[in-house]
């Protein structure tokens, strides 16, 4: 069954809390109602203990979908173990919540969440690096999976898994137990075609980020050496079905319905929402998605 969800962060940002900071998690809940979502994301204005997350979005008539877990596989002294107790807490949290999904990204070495560097001097592992990051994921993934639960990966520009490159050595390394999570934005952003990671890894992906790109954002990051979180207050991302986005989710959206996808569909889409009003964007973003995948045949209960 497909599902409908979003991410708080199209209305308070989870790197810099000063984007949305007028805004209020009853404002973000309020609209997620009104417009139809199914279920959301975990935000930093959300309750951390798990009943109490569930309460609070059942009250708005909201699911948890699942939350961000940043690994720290590559720092200095990290062990399996701090690893997968880091990981067991962010676990229970979310069963608690009522999810069997995470969403894990490498973080001891990102800098998507640092002002001060530009996107493009993002890491790059070396062989011996990529080992032990893949053995790490492999474990917690392996650990996860006991436990009931979907360990999803998360390419992100800024970090050691960007580019096309980067998400084909990731999966030829990668466990059975360990889910790609397909973020149309981030592997347009990262230079991979959204369709092709679709075609070669629909049947290993876990969970899917709507995401959509303004161009000329992106190619002026890029060019002029910006920050993730510059390019964020710029409006480099925006949500499906905005004319100003350049990313094609039909195909996507296709091969998700040819490969039997099973889950959701978040418009994780962050925006300054001082400038760009997330009940207008998400709107769009939420009519948009659920036209797109009636028409690819992967929401066939609506179709119906």
């Amino acid at each position: 069954m497909i599902r409908y969800g979003t991410n708080p962060i199209a209305w308070s940002n989870d790197d810099d809390h000063s984007i949305g900071a007028h805004l209020s998690l009853e404002d973000c809940l309020s609209d997620c109602r009104e417009i139809g979502f199914d279920g959301i994301e975990k935000g930093h204005k959300m309750p951390s203990e798990g009943a109490a997350l569930k309460d609070a979005l059942g009250a708005w008539g909201l699911r948890f979908i699942g939350g961000w877990h940043s690994t720290n596989i590559l720092s200095p002294g990290a062990t399996p173990e701090v690893e997968r107790a880091a990981m067991d807490a962010h676990i229970a949290m979310s069963k608690a919540a009522g999810s069997d999904v995470i969403i894990i990204c490498e973080c001891s070495n990102t800098v998507h969440g640092n002002d001060q560097v530009a996107a493009n001097d993002r890491p790059i592992l070396s062989d011996a690096e990529w080992d032990r990051f893949m053995a790490g994921i492999n474990d917690l993934a392996g650990h996860a999976a006991g436990q009931g639960m979907r360990f999803c990966y998360h390419h992100h520009v800024g970090s050691c898994v960007e580019s096309d490159a980067d998400i084909d050595r990731f999966m030829a390394a990668a466990g059975p137990d360990v889910h790609l999570l397909l973020d149309t934005g981030h592997a347009r952003f990262g230079g991979a075609d959204p369709a092709e990671l679709a075609r070669k890894y629909m049947p290993r992906v876990g969970h899917i980020h709507c995401k959509n790109i303004r161009q000329p954002v992106m190619e002026q990051v890029r060019a002029e050496g910006l920050s993730f979180i510059e390019g964020v207050r710029r409006g480099a991302f925006t949500v499906p079905g905005d004319p100003e986005g350049c990313v094609d989710f039909a195909p996507v959206l296709r091969i998700a319905a040819e490969q039997g996808y099973d889950g959701w569909l978040v418009i994780e889409a962050e925006q300054d929402s001082a400038i760009r009003n997330p009940l207008h964007y998400q709107s769009m973003g939420h009519e948009a998605l659920r036209r797109m995948a009636r028409e690819a045949g992967l929401d066939r209960d609506a179709a119906a």
